[in-house]
């Protein structure tokens, strides 16, 4: 008895020792190259892209902001805002007294939200150039993170996250959006894009220091909709 306990402690530290070394070590892009198109993007064609009634996301959106639950007074981070469809449903949702940051790796999909908020009087979105490996928020700044069909373009998912968690609030909510991948079922496109499944990205993020809260079945078809909660403790891996 006290041998196989003894095994079990063994094999837990090497599962636990491992994992804090993943974490630790990912300095190579998981996906190299998938946000190429975003470096210099023709906005005009996003725009027609991202905000038309065949993507799934913008079909659903009121659906989302509702499932979202978002409070007047929220700070919210939208993380690769892309053209700021939700950035700007966002925006609305938290009033005046709340704060929606766009965070993009484009400078040219900030300045057009930059310039459909001034146009439509929104005051309180605040447009952030993120980079790979970092949002660049400020520690302890945001009630709301929300991703959606983004995580997968993240070329280091464990070192972002880690920002993630540390720009969160204490009992703050994570949003992912993604594309469900299963072999055999998916489109191939999203088999031959998206690099990981749920399963995988729900590992990935409660390695970090997220607890999974919930999740939305009913809104997509393609995509799938989970809610995180930012544990109390600090993120794993520092």
């Amino acid at each position: 008895m006290e041998l196989s306990m003894l095994v079990r402690f063994s094999i837990c530290l090497v599962l636990s020792g491992f994992g804090f070394a993943h974490l630790n070590a990912q300095e190579q892009s998981v996906k190299p190259g998938i946000n190429d198109t975003f470096r210099n993007p023709n906005v005009k064609e996003f725009v027609e892209r991202f905000e038309g009634e065949s993507r799934e996301i913008f079909d659903k959106r009121n659906a989302v902001l509702k499932a979202c639950d978002l409070k007047p007074g929220q700070a919210v981070a939208d993380i690769g805002a892309g053209t700021g469809l939700y950035t700007r449903l966002f925006a609305q949702a938290v009033g005046e007294q709340g704060k929606v940051y766009a965070v993009d790796i484009s400078q040219k999909f900030l300045d057009y939200i930059r310039e459909t908020a001034d146009k439509l009087g929104f005051k309180n979105i605040k447009t952030i150039l993120g980079k790979d490996a970092s949002p660049e928020l400020a520690p302890n700044s945001v009630d709301v993170v929300f991703i959606c069909d983004t995580y997968h373009h993240f070329e280091f998912p464990y070192k972002i996250m880690k920002e993630i968690h540390a720009a969160m609030k204490p009992g703050g909510k994570l949003i992912i959006i993604d594309f469900i991948r299963i072999p055999g079922q998916s489109r191939e496109w999203v088999l031959n894009h998206v690099r990981a499944g749920q399963d995988l990205v729900e590992k990935e993020i409660t390695q970090v220091g997220f607890t999974k809260n919930g999740e939305h079945k009913n809104i997509f078809k393609e995509n799938y909709f989970i809610v995180f909660e930012k544990n109390k403790e600090k993120a794993s891996g520092k």
